[in-house]
């Protein structure tokens, strides 16, 4: 789960990390409010949205009076962004957050995250800041420090120490990391956190460190444990269908193609897209239903694909074992006769009780085209979403 800026930053200062001083807010109005209870004069406006690349989309603004701050605020608000982390059609901007300005001297790259190999955090860092750091991989690589904690001896104050080196720290600064870095990892491990990024973090003239911009994520599978930090999400960031494959225990993201893909299993759901993609189309979906799908939650799985405008066909494709055919199939026909399904629909079934689902689809009277394997489910769906059109 994401969360905005402005809430990780609260949770920063609950870390004593350092941020500039701020205040989220929904209208202009109240933009203008924030920012005459901050110093100034320098105010920075900035959209609150679940993506980043804001700055170079126009969605942070530097201003130094209220009237240009008045501008900014209702230039931004009810603007849809487009970054590099978005779809083509942007993310809407609901709300904004006042930030007071501060004098920078050096900007700073770091972040946690977990390492997908080790399953350990790992920390990077970098002294090239305020740019994406993707491309600092690329282009130059020995400006990245990055290294995995041991979970049995946890974050040691010679941690902070090679970050502080790495950046070319020194007095206050310098002092200051050892509580800086130690108390982020604490933010990260106490919160199940799966990525903490603060770029830039920032040297100030007065050679401090402070957070100058924050973005967090958290694990979906231990939120049950934090609930404060389930409170802060924002269901107007998320896909509508997403949040509603969410309350079946559906596992769905939208994509960009026109086939819809219905299959039990991720690493089942990821060759099922590649192979669409082989045969000269592309998926409109990932689902993953799960090992334990009744004959509803099928059902509600076809409303969400077909709630896609852009669906053209559905591949379903179900491979035995703890989850049985007979129920997928049941399902299928259930979903089939209550949409009214006129979209064309291949299945695919093999493993525990695949006999019996195949005779409930052939039994339906539904035109539904079964397939032997899942290349040949593949094609057969490719070429009947090709027909049509």
């Amino acid at each position: 789960m994401d969360i905005h800026e402005h809430q990780a930053k609260e949770l920063l200062k609950e870390y004593n990390i350092p941020t500039p001083k701020g205040k989220a807010v929904f209208s202009v109005e109240e933009a203008l409010n924030a920012a005459k209870e901050l110093p100034g004069p320098v105010y920075v406006v900035k959209a609150q949205i679940h993506a980043g690349g804001r700055g170079k989309a126009g969605g942070v603004k530097v201003v130094k009076d209220l009237d240009t701050l008045k501008n900014a605020a209702e230039t931004i608000l009810g603007q849809k962004l487009i970054t590099h982390q978005t779809s083509s059609e942007g993310k809407l901007v609901q709300r904004l957050y006042i930030e007071d300005g501060c004098n920078i001297d050096s900007e700073y790259y770091f972040s946690m995250v977990i390492d997908r190999v080790s399953s350990r955090i790992s920390l990077i860092a970098s002294t090239e800041g305020g740019m994406d750091i993707e491309k600092v991989a690329e282009e130059n690589p020995e400006k990245i420090l990055s290294f995995n904690i041991d979970p049995t001896i946890g974050f040691q104050p010679f941690h902070s120490r090679l970050i502080a080196n790495s950046l070319n720290l020194t007095g206050t600064s310098f002092k200051q990391a050892g509580d800086f870095f130690s108390q982020l990892y604490k933010l990260f491990t106490e919160n199940d956190a799966s990525l903490l990024e603060i770029n830039p973090l920032v040297l100030t003239s007065e050679n401090n460190l402070i957070a100058l911009d924050a973005k967090m994520s958290f694990d979906n599978n231990a939120l049950y444990r934090h609930p404060k930090i389930m409170a802060l999400r924002d269901e107007t960031e998320e896909d509508p269908a997403e949040i509603l494959a969410s309350k079946y225990d559906l596992a769905y993201i939208k994509l960009d193609g026109t086939i819809g893909c219905l299959v039990n299993g991720a690493g089942l759901a990821m060759a099922t897209m590649d192979i669409i993609k082989l045969k000269g189309s592309s998926p409109a979906n990932f689902l993953d239903v799960g090992g334990s799908a009744t004959k509803e939650k099928v059902t509600e799985a076809f409303k969400i694909i077909l709630s896609d405008e852009a669906v053209e066909g559905i591949l379903v494709n179900i491979f035995g074992g703890i989850m049985r055919c007979d129920i997928i199939a049941e399902g299928v026909v259930a979903a089939a006769k209550a949409l009214s399904l006129t979209k064309p629909l291949v299945v695919r079934l093999a493993g525990t009780n695949v006999d019996e689902g195949k005779k409930i689809l052939s039994d339906s009277g539904l035109k539904i085209t079964p397939a032997d394997d899942l290349d040949d489910a593949a094609v057969k769906i490719v070429n009947a979403v090709k027909e049509i059109n």
